[in-house]
């Protein structure tokens, strides 16, 4: 049995704990956020603005040759353009400060990529899904209306991001406190939702692990190079540099779980694919921050 034969074992209700967990992610990772982070744009656009061109532009195209070049399984490409699409992860800014990054401009970068993800995820997976042959198909079969997918993520991203914003405004002192641990508490039930339903398809994992495990080393990598080089292309500070490709490494992949359950009943290759980034981009973002952070010549980061 193939990959794309692979229908996960999933109550359809747990749909509302992951849209929930989701809600809550984002609305602890908007406690941090201002709206003036929003405005720091305009101020100082360079750093932001080379995020976004690799997120939503680079990224994707990137991906979608990707696809092409190791030829996989339909669900499985699908979902490597589908991570593709989606922001950057909540645990970006953690990752940023650990490695010696521009935090601040970390967190900017994940307000307006949250931001921008409620049109350019959308569009991304609907342009780039349809120009691939064979997720084509996919998309087709499942009459994916990008319109149902907009509001979906404005639900998911767009009303948590806004509430947050909106609390720590309104209590920044309840805020302060709740943010740490609410960040945490949140990846821990994602993660405890991720092992669960890794656990109840254990004998899917295995049969898939090899086609799964490669497509996300190269595809993870292929994103961390992208936004450092990116970055470096356009001549950033080095401090900036790592953030960029943190941002851009790190994808919201709870957020890609989230649409392939909602939109592709939890299609085997793609909630595979998902799932496993959701681990391996953890374990990528911390070593390579534990290398930048023990190994930066002195004087590196005053560039």
């Amino acid at each position: 049995m193939g990959v794309d034969a692979i229908q996960l074992n999933f109550d359809p209700s747990s749909l509302w704990l992951l849209n929930g967990i989701l809600a809550l992610i984002m609305f602890g990772v908007s406690l941090d956020l201002k709206w003036s982070d929003f405005k720091a744009l305009a101020v100082a656009p360079r750093g932001p603005v080379i995020g976004l061109c690799a997120q939503f532009v680079l990224l994707p195209a990137l991906t979608f040759g990707l696809t092409r070049l190791l030829n996989p399984e339909p669900s499985i490409a699908l979902g490597m353009i589908l991570v593709a699409a989606c922001p950057g992860g909540n645990l970006s800014n953690f990752v940023t400060w650990l490695s010696k990054g521009n935090a601040a401009l970390s967190v900017c970068m994940t307000a307006v990529s949250t931001a921008a993800a409620i049109v350019m995820t959308p569009l991304n997976l609907s342009f780039w899904g349809s120009m691939h042959p064979d997720t084509a198909a996919l998309m087709n079969a499942v009459s994916l209306d990008p319109v149902d997918v907009l509001l979906t993520v404005g639900l998911i991203l767009g009303l948590p991001l806004v509430a947050g914003i909106a609390f720590a405004r309104q209590f920044p002192r309840a805020a302060a406190r709740m943010k740490k641990p609410f960040k945490w508490a949140s990846i821990a039930f994602f993660l405890t939702f991720v092992t669960v339903v890794f656990s109840q398809n254990y004998a899917n994992f295995l049969e898939a692990i090899g086609a799964i495990a490669i497509a996300v080393f190269l595809h993870n990598a292929m994103a961390l190079s992208t936004g450092y080089g990116l970055a470096t292309l356009a001549r950033c500070p080095e401090r900036d540099r790592r953030a960029v490709a943190i941002e851009v490494g790190i994808q919201n992949s709870a957020l890609g779980l989230t649409l392939i359950f909602n939109f592709f009943g939890g299609l085997g290759g793609m909630a595979l694919i998902a799932g496993w980034w959701g681990v391996w981009h953890i374990i990528s973002g911390m070593s390579l921050a534990a290398y930048w952070a023990r190994f930066t010549p002195n004087g590196m980061l005053d560039e």
